[in-house]
């Protein structure tokens, strides 16, 4: 099943229920984020009574388990309304991608307990999750991270944990209602690395003024520091020494919604592009006229479509339960770089305008940016993908 949105984008579309969910997710991005957007971002102010409203309307917990909360939806529908929500800002968007992936751990490796415990109040309760994994000398190099958690008692003895350390780059830092966190529970590398589910306002646990940004200006990006931060072992998820693995099974899923960001980001700048050239005169006629805007516009367009498609298929290699890893990173490469030249673009068609506040294609340029960065850098994807291909480096 499919249909064609107002804007002219075709959405495949496996049920009715999902096609519901669209329209959902559309009206209140009309009515609730996109009237608000550009005041919101210039103050930096993130929209935290929005991600209540997200959580009510079941939209927090989409890809998950109906049976702790989730909306049983497969990954192709969840990540149209990542598009739809980032189309009308990104900050929103990325932060349910972000959420989406702090929960990924406990869904997935948890054990019953664990998730009837606290996935409900994650995923439908209004809260709101961060991811912790990089650290500010463990970025693309993530198994290198230092943040350790000891065992009271030492090993085996089935005490609390205690975690020193700090995390960077963190999205939702200093407002998370819990944090899944990376840390070192044995030796150097990959395995020596534990997940846990760290509440929010844990003792010890604080955070660095968020980082001052060129764009996503209205989402907090800090520093957290756990000093002494005690966790108790039901809330070590997965296997001691597991943790590394969990972090990049959840990256696959994470770096989709961050194409779907991507797409959703460029068809933003698209549509203002085309409502601008059909207005703007210049020689007597509407710029959108001229051959050399058209073709521009043709292959904004074209990089868009072409980034859906490829997120989409990727979507639908998960949802069958096949491999999706080497698809994952292509979509999140070629989406964030498609965005970044679509956004780009959009200011060249709006000239002088393009370049100023009183538009938004500057602020779409600004963030789009930020998405070639996120979730592991575009250098990096492209490492996979050849890994993929070829097999690992020579040493």
């Amino acid at each position: 099943m499919s249909e064609s949105t107002a804007d002219g984008v075709e959405r495949r579309l496996p049920t009715d229920g999902a096609r519901e969910l669209l329209a959902l997710v559309r009206d209140i991005a009309r009515r609730e984020i996109a009237p608000q957007a550009a005041e919101e971002e210039a103050a930096g102010r993130f929209p935290r009574e929005l991600f209540v409203l997200l959580s009510r309307s079941g939209l927090l917990g989409l890809p998950y388990d109906p049976e702790y909360g989730g909306g049983g939806q497969p990954y192709e529908v969840y990540l149209q309304v990542l598009e739809e929500l980032a189309a009308a800002r990104l900050t929103v968007g990325l932060g349910v991608s972000v959420h989406t992936l702090s929960c990924h751990a406990l869904a997935g490796y948890g054990t019953d307990g664990q998730r009837s415990a606290h996935l409900p109040a994650m995923l439908g309760g209004g809260l709101l999750g961060a991811y912790c994994l990089s650290e500010p000398s463990a970025g693309s190099d993530a198994a290198a991270l230092r943040t350790r958690a000891v065992r009271e008692g030492g090993e085996g003895s089935g005490g609390d944990w205690v975690i020193d350390g700090t995390k960077a780059w963190i999205t939702h830092g200093g407002i998370a209602d819990f944090c899944t966190v990376m840390a070192r529970t044995g030796g150097p590398g990959a395995r020596g690395i534990s997940a846990f589910l760290v509440p929010g306002d844990a003792p010890g646990l604080t955070a660095a003024p968020p980082e001052r940004k060129m764009g996503m200006k209205g989402s907090p990006t800090a520093q957290l520091h756990f000093d002494g931060v005690r966790v108790a072992d039901a809330r070590r998820i997965g296997r001691e020494g597991q943790g590394f693995a969990i972090a990049l099974d959840a990256l696959d899923s994470g770096r989709l919604g961050i194409a779907a960001c991507a797409v959703g980001l460029g068809q933003a700048a698209l549509d203002e592009a085309v409502a601008y050239a059909g207005e703007r005169r210049q020689f007597g006629r509407p710029i959108s006229d001229f051959q050399g805007l058209r073709f521009l516009l043709a292959d904004m367009a074209t990089r868009v479509e072409a980034g859906r498609a490829l997120y989409l298929e990727a979507a639908r290699r998960r949802d069958e339960g096949r491999p999706f890893g080497r698809h994952a990173a292509m979509a999140k490469l070629f989406c964030t770089d498609a965005a970044m030249q679509v956004t780009t673009d959009a200011v060249q068609v709006l000239g002088g305008y393009g370049y100023t506040a009183d538009f938004p294609v500057e602020r779409y340029l600004r963030e789009a940016k930020m998405l070639q960065i996120v979730e592991g850098t575009n250098q990096i994807q492209r490492v996979v993908i050849a890994r993929h291909l070829v097999g690992p480096e020579s040493r």
